[in-house]
């Protein structure tokens, strides 16, 4: 055994992690049972791939995941910002229903939790690993409670940000050859897979080393290309020569949105100032007030993104390397998209599809040949993940989750699992957000908009701006309720997505157009009121001392 922190888990653990008895290395996985390999990118938009029809980014290992796979052209998340969407993706389950974000002050129960796909598959025999970013709060301290860093067998992780240079923030990638994020991360995910040698220093592991006839689940989590991470680039000597020169010379290629307003061109919103407070939007997505600064932050995006194409493509050679790749199905996907300045917008949790729409490939290498590179164009989300990884291994699909497997999608037994997606925001804060809920079939998307109450920010201040204060954790509350219970919106969009994919032409004031726009307000209200469940139901939360505080990692 490493002693390290993890090895005073309570003994209970040790038996949960042998449930084919207590000699690890002869224990037989049941039959059938693939390795699993979830990694989830950040603030990746559907568009930034070669797959998926980017001309500049060069992707050629992600490419041919999807070559090898099924791409998802419809995929998209529930909720497009960070941490909800996060706590989406280990429980199958809506928002909605979950109720974590970064304003409601309050963290994932463990009994919550061990409904995640994590803990289910722990439970059922899988040796588990997780790397990277971790940005869900779980326990009665939040982060500070080392609940999630005691769930895995294999912990090579940190909480909140990693910035370009993780080694700064973070103490356990300090024995990484490494310094740039990516590559730390991949010299961990290649530790966990490769089976000769002992895993890599400072991460937190139950055994020394994978148990060879165990099958595993190995999730890893980037922080990139994340606007903390390329923000903190500093193009150092040391830095790989990808992060300092790459695509520089092709600057006047970067393909800015068709739709890109500069902020001293804006004439008319896309929305009224009153249901988005944009003045008071976050000083980190200000590159989007010019071409210059917009393509800067895009070059700096593409380098990442190379470089997280570089890591799967590394992983893909150690489980070849390992007698691995044959038995081992691979999810890629994000937490969500972005606004590029698409109508003058810049950031997240909005609901157009820049934000919504994420890039997802499943590869299964056991399917038939005839069923590879296919493009799917299934309505997919972000809560469908979980389920898909606990169907592949064989176990209990909790009652809690919300999610469809995607495996039938993948095997080609059936061409869709539902007809409307759902998404919503529910972070309104001080930085000007509306709430949000939305649904999206096929060819029409339909979004409507709560009131946005600038009063209970008035005494926020410059040194308070991430704190959540009491009326914040009460109104977030109400608000997991209120449209569901006769809430009216006080703004709407629909759009025609077949004919007007970048969701230019607001349909909802044309008569013709009258019978769509209801079917659209029945179906959101209808996948709010599922979405949700229970409405006496309170979400398996608790309430934070130190989020509350603005004190979270």
């Amino acid at each position: 055994m490493m002693f390290r922190r993890s090895v005073f888990r309570p003994f209970c653990l040790l038996l949960s992690l042998l449930p084919f008895g207590c000699d690890v290395q002869s224990a037989e996985p049941a039959s059938g049972r693939p390795n699993l390999i979830f990694i989830l990118t950040d603030d990746q938009r559907y568009d930034t791939l070669g797959c998926t029809g980017n001309q500049f980014v060069q992707t050629p290992h992600l490419d041919q995941l999807a070559a090898d796979g099924t791409l998802f052209a419809n995929a998209s998340v529930t909720s497009a910002i960070c941490t909800p969407s996060r706590a989406c993706y280990f429980l199958g389950q809506y928002e909605r229903k979950h109720g974590v974000n970064f304003n409601s002050g309050t963290a994932m129960t463990q009994q919550a939790w061990s409904k995640g796909y994590p803990m289910v598959l722990r439970d059922a025999g899988y040796f588990t690993g997780y790397v990277g970013k971790n940005h869900v709060p779980i326990g009665p301290q939040g982060y500070d409670s080392d609940v999630i860093d005691h769930s895995f067998d294999f912990w090579y992780a940190g909480h909140g940000h990693l910035s370009f240079y993780p080694k700064r923030r973070h103490k356990i990638f300090e024995h990484a050859i490494a310094d740039t994020q990516t590559e730390v991360v991949g010299e961990g995910a290649v530790s966990f897979l490769s089976n000769s040698a002992g895993f890599i220093e400072g991460a937190d592991a139950f055994l020394q080393q994978r148990p060879a006839n165990q099958p595993f689940c190995l999730s890893i989590a980037c922080n990139l290309p994340h606007g903390s991470g390329t923000r903190s680039m500093e193009m150092l000597p040391t830095d790989p020569e990808l992060y300092r020169t790459m695509f520089r010379d092709r600057m006047d290629q970067i393909g800015i949105p068709q739709t890109y307003v500069a902020a001293d061109q804006i004439r008319k919103p896309k929305l009224p100032a009153d249901v988005l407070f944009s003045d008071f939007r976050q000083t980190n997505y200000d590159f989007v007030d010019s071409p210059e600064l917009l393509k800067e932050q895009l070059v700096r995006k593409a380098q990442t993104i190379t470089g997280i194409d570089r890591m799967v493509g590394r992983i893909r050679t150690t489980l070849a390397e390992q007698g691995l790749a044959d038995n081992t199905v691979i999810i890629f996907t994000s937490d969500h998209g972005l606004m590029n300045g698409e109508f003058g917008l810049g950031g997240k949790a909005l609901n157009y599809e820049a934000c919504l729409r994420v890039p997802m490939i499943v590869m299964d290498p056991r399917i038939d040949t005839d069923q590879r590179g296919r493009r799917s164009l299934a309505l997919v989300q972000s809560i469908d993940i979980a389920p898909t990884l606990i169907e592949y291994a064989g176990a209990d699909l909790p009652d809690e989750m919300q999610g469809h497997s995607l495996r039938p999608l993948v095997d080609g037994t059936t061409d869709s699992i539902r007809d409307v997606s759902f998404a919503e925001n529910l972070w309104s804060t001080y930085f000007g957000n509306p709430r949000i809920e939305s649904v999206r079939t096929r060819d029409w998307k339909y979004i409507r908009y709560f009131e946005n109450d600038r009063d209970q920010f008035a005494s926020v201040t410059k040194k308070t701006l991430y704190q959540v204060s009491q009326s914040q954790i009460e109104s977030y509350s109400r608000w997991l309720t209120s449209s569901i219970e006769g809430e009216a919106p006080v703004y709407e969009e629909l759009f025609h997505l077949a004919s007007d994919p970048s969701e230019s032409v607001n349909l909802v004031a044309r008569p013709i157009y009258a019978e769509r726009l209801q079917q659209m307000r029945q179906q959101c209200q209808a996948s709010v009121t599922l979405a949700k469940g229970d409405v006496d139901q309170p979400s398996a939360t608790i309430v934070v001392p130190e989020i509350r505080e603005g004190k979270t990692k």
